[in-house]
């Protein structure tokens, strides 16, 4: 137990050695790693940016908006409220005012409600707010109420929920064919870059070899160095997507809610996951690199 803890400090020590001495080399490593790591770090942001919009979105408008005429009477706005209620897939159907609307308004525009003091009159109408169980069943309910009396607008979101899971598909799949080529360019640069290190030492290697060392022991240290590349590359990386991601959410965040009423994700919520993903990658891309580099030499 003594000796392959010895073993194994004397393979670290060693693999810290060659990272200093090739570090020169070794800087072209950490920075292809940090580069694939940050643009690895803004898609992942986009397809989770996205995702959230999706999911609040379908939060948000699995519902019917019914507004009504101004002179709507009682019986015709009972007859919608029981007309809507009838539909399969209706979760609820609540009567909201105008003067509710405009504090719900209010409420979602935050500091920029003040615009909304310069109505003598409030603009907008009453109307009942259909919940779903699904955006699905929008059609149905819509072709069922429209056509009512005292129904001004029948207001539904489908189109735009549709657009939006489109898209987002599109997003995660061409932001995984990127991240898969970055990878792959990354191991090559880093292979390449040990690659230089096992060739000046490959005297070294082969008399280990005669002498009876593993291909365990002759590889460590090369995997070490890969892998305090990637470390580098994935700290470095950590700092500067943590910090682009919270100037980026603190400048846009609030004017993106007054636009569209949805929320980025906020950076404490990723930040650590992205952490351990690019930490993951990094160490996993240096230690791959070091291999594919090392296989041709210990094969010999």
């Amino acid at each position: 137990m003594r000796m392959k803890f010895r073993i194994f400090k004397n393979i670290v020590k060693q693999g810290f050695q060659g990272m200093w001495r090739n570090r020169g080399m070794g800087l072209a490593s950490v920075g292809s790693i940090t580069a694939v790591l940050i643009i690895l770090g803004i898609v992942l942001i986009m397809i989770l940016s996205i995702n959230n919009v999706v999911v609040e979105t379908k939060n948000k408008f699995d519902e019917i908006q019914i507004f009504l005429e101004d002179d709507i009477t009682d019986e015709q706005l009972d007859y919608i409220e029981e007309q809507a209620k009838e539909n399969e897939g209706v979760l609820s159907v609540i009567y909201q005012s105008k003067e509710q609307a405009l504090e719900i308004m209010k409420e979602d525009w935050g500091e920029n409600a003040y615009l909304l003091e310069g109505f003598e009159t409030n603009p907008l109408p009453d109307s009942f707010i259909v919940k779903l169980k699904g955006i699905e069943y929008a059609d149905s309910v819509v072709n069922k109420v429209q056509e009512l009396e005292g129904i001004d607008e029948v207001k539904y979101y489908k189109d735009i929920i549709e657009k939006l899971v489109l898209m987002a598909n599109y997003v995660r799949g061409g932001g995984l064919i990127i991240t898969a080529i970055l990878i792959v360019v990354s191991i090559f640069i880093i292979s390449n870059t040990i690659k230089i290190t096992v060739t000046a030492r490959q005297r070294e290697i082969n008399i280990m070899k005669y002498v009876g060392a593993t291909n365990g022991y002759i590889r460590g240290p090369f995997i070490i160095e890969g892998v305090l590349f990637g470390l580098i590359g994935a700290v470095l990386s950590i700092l500067i997507v943590n910090y682009g991601y919270r100037y980026f959410f603190n400048t846009v965040n609030d004017k993106l809610y007054v636009l569209f009423t949805v929320y980025l994700v906020p950076p404490v919520a990723l930040i650590k996951d992205l952490s351990i993903i690019f930490i993951s990658i990094g160490m996993g891309i240096g230690a791959l690199g070091s291999l594919v580099s090392l296989k041709r030499f210990l094969n010999a």
